[in-house]
């Protein structure tokens, strides 16, 4: 038997073309009317999801055909989503942006993966019958996906918009079935890694109900709901995969999957401290539940609140912005000094590029220096241009706890920072095939118990990392018990 999941991918021209602020009012709208709804996010980006799940009320899954493939995209697809769940996907950049040639790992390759239909948002600044040619363009392009409406964001007059609708329904042969105007208080200010996060952003569920008002108002809802309806049944392949879902986050530790349960049989539960607050705060949802499935029980960390460190087994310090809180969290003297004594006393703890930064003696940024924690000896300092950007291919070069000599991962790295004087002798995990990692050649440097990084890990990608992990975390609560 096939699989129908209401589904709809929301994409753009470009990148920055509102397609975010239209998700967010369509999924606040539909959950304003009782309905269930759930999120995706195209891409290994950390920060749009986080406003997917709060327009959502619900956790927002990576969909990464680089970093996942195939398989690991369509697997969390089925896990994360439900028959009657209307559930809307949303792209990075433009529909057709990515780094293979022949578009596999663009949104139209996700599109065509899942066998789902595209809503176009275009951004109809200073054009107006030429937006035909754009969208005919969108269209034609390989992979050529099922695009079945058209969102007009932007739109300056009511002349604009009706030289842009005609033109596209009658050259393009498809609907418009929005045009929102210019609203600059209902735009989600945007930084050097993208959007603002929600801890960052003030009145969230103001901008969420005016976003929704505004979507509900100018755009045809009915009609967008039925492209949900139009999406092509999964393969019954797939089926199997629907067997292992998890149906809420509370249940988790108690609805494993068949695959969870052989992953965590026999093995001994662990506590697992995780660092999250507004400076630490991008993890994928995927490798937290990863971790659970090994049997960690997750206890979470302030690092500017917190004074004391929790009895943990393991330390998880995820990415961020800790360079916008470098003043509070160097005034937390104390929660550093635990961290520092429980890194002594040999806990596993893993760190990914704002939780590197965080490890390090000290920081320059925008002309002062800052304490950190001094775990890992040296300075680390900030650019206006991004060091690294992007995917990255990582080989192993160490036989260690955490990953096998010689194995090749696929990651992601953005980062503004970089560690100044890298000691020659400083112990790296991996060699840096794709991207820059901490300083273009090597990523992932070793300490006795730590592994710090600037990549990105995806646990659909990557499984060992959650077991290897967990299994240093058992070792380490087996000692300390």
């Amino acid at each position: 038997m096939s699989l129908q999941r209401p589904r709809l991918l929301i994409s753009a021209t470009q990148k920055s073309s509102g397609k975010t602020t239209f998700s967010l009012g369509l999924l606040a709208h539909l959950v304003s009317k009782g309905m269930k709804v759930g999120a995706f996010k195209k891409g290994p980006d950390y920060i749009d999801p986080m406003w997917l799940k709060r327009a959502s009320a619900k956790d927002c899954y990576n969909l990464d055909p680089f970093m996942m493939g195939g398989h690991g995209c369509l697997e969390s697809f089925l896990i994360h989503s439900d028959p009657d769940q209307f559930s809307l996907i949303e792209g990075n950049h433009g529909l057709h942006d990515g780094v293979s040639l022949n578009g596999s790992d663009s949104s139209a390759g996700l599109a065509e993966l899942l066998g789902v239909t595209v809503l176009l948002v275009l951004d109809s600044r200073g054009m107006n019958r030429g937006a035909a040619a754009v969208v005919l363009g969108m269209q034609k392009m390989k992979p050529r996906v099922n695009i079945a409406g058209v969102i007009l964001n932007r739109i300056r007059s009511k002349r604009q918009e009706d030289k842009q609708r005609i033109a596209i329904e009658k050259h393009c042969g498809i609907p418009v079935l929005g045009a929102l105007r210019e609203q600059g208080e209902m735009t989600i200010k945007e930084r050097h890694l993208g959007l603002t996060t929600v801890e960052e952003s003030s009145h969230v569920s103001q901008l969420l109900k005016d976003t929704a008002d505004l979507v509900s108002t100018y755009c045809d809802v009915d009609a967008i709901l039925e492209l949900f309806n139009s999406a092509k049944p999964l393969p019954e392949n797939a089926e199997f995969l629907f067997k292992q879902q998890v149906h809420s986050e509370k249940d988790v530790n108690q609805k494993r999957s068949e695959e969870a349960l052989e992953d965590s049989s026999g093995k001994q539960e662990f506590r697992l401290g995780v660092f999250r607050d507004a400076a630490f705060c991008f993890y994928y949802p995927d490798n937290l539940d990863a971790l659970k499935r090994q049997g960690a029980e997750l206890i979470y960390i302030d690092a500017l609140q917190d004074q004391i460190l929790p009895d943990v087994d393991g330390l998880y310090l995820g990415g961020g912005f800790p360079e916008s809180f470098l003043t509070e969290l160097g005034a937390n003297q104390r929660l550093m000094k635990e961290l520092r004594e429980r890194v002594k006393s040999g806990i596993p703890l893993y760190a990914e590029c704002g939780g590197l930064i965080y490890l390090f003696e000290k920081t320059q940024y925008q002309g002062q220096e800052y304490p950190l924690t001094g775990i890992i000896e040296g300075t680390i300092g900030f650019q206006q241009s991004p060091f690294g950007t992007g995917y990255m291919k990582l080989e192993s070069m160490h036989e260690t706890p955490w990953f096998k000599k010689g194995q090749q991962i696929k990651a992601h790295e953005f980062h503004y920072s970089k560690p100044y004087g890298l000691a020659s002798e400083q112990s790296c995990q991996f060699k840096v095939l794709r991207g820059f990692g901490v300083d273009g050649m090597h990523d992932g440097m070793l300490q006795k118990n730590i592994l710090a990084s600037y990549s990105h890990i995806h646990s659909l990608s990557t499984p060992e990392w959650a077991r290897n992990f967990s299994d240093l975390s058992r070792k380490y609560h087996g000692g300390h018990g």
